[in-house]
């Protein structure tokens, strides 16, 4: 389903939901902008709101901008349950030169965003947010991000799903990639592509 710019953010409150597609399409934007609904319509607590950002810092790559966080569309999203990890998110097509740099920084990554999934199940919030799930499934698996999200009465979450980021060494890797957030909408209510 194509993602409606007018959407009415109120009939995503006690359902799953996913925005996918390729950079630069929003997903971010959008994502902040439902948790200001949240916050600022609803005047839901913001104890009640947990947010998981596994994005990378916002940067220019080779002309392609990528990342970015949900605070930098959305200041006020600080006074929720902001789960957070040390260090940052590296993108790893985009700064690896090969496939074992590839794997070693994807590993990485996933250390940083299981851990903080892990934490969110074990003191859930009746509202989940999770920015930029592909840097999870880049070698993590679906099922503990479900069983995540399963314990959330809303969810709203996105993932990068396109072509733009790519490395010749990286196929196999962005098609893995590509078949997770597959199982994820098939899995998921309700899963709209940005673009």
């Amino acid at each position: 389903m194509i993602f409606p710019e007018n959407l009415d953010f109120n009939d995503l409150i006690g359902h799953h939901t996913l925005l996918y597609g390729e950079t630069n399409t929003k997903k971010t934007f959008y994502t902040s902008k439902f948790i200001q609904f949240l916050l600022e319509s609803e005047n839901i607590s913001p104890n009640d709101i947990s947010i998981l950002d596994f994005a990378p810092l916002s940067n220019t790559i080779n002309n392609l901008k990528i990342g970015g966080k949900v605070q930098d569309f959305y200041e006020k999203c600080n006074s929720c349950k902001n789960i957070l990890f040390k260090g940052e998110i590296i993108p790893p097509r985009l700064n690896s030169s090969n496939r074992t740099e590839l794997y070693h920084i994807a590993c990485e990554n996933f250390k940083k965003t299981s851990k903080i999934l892990h934490l969110y199940k074990n003191n859930p919030t009746p509202i989940l947010i999770i920015n930029d799930i592909s840097l999870y499934l880049h070698v993590g698996n679906v099922k503990p991000l479900l069983e995540a999200i399963d314990k959330s009465n809303t969810f709203f979450g996105n993932s990068y799903y396109g072509s733009s980021i790519k490395r010749n060494y990286a196929t196999l890797f962005s098609l893995r990639e590509k078949r997770q957030i597959e199982y994820l909408i098939k899995k998921l209510e309700t899963s709209y592509f940005t673009g």
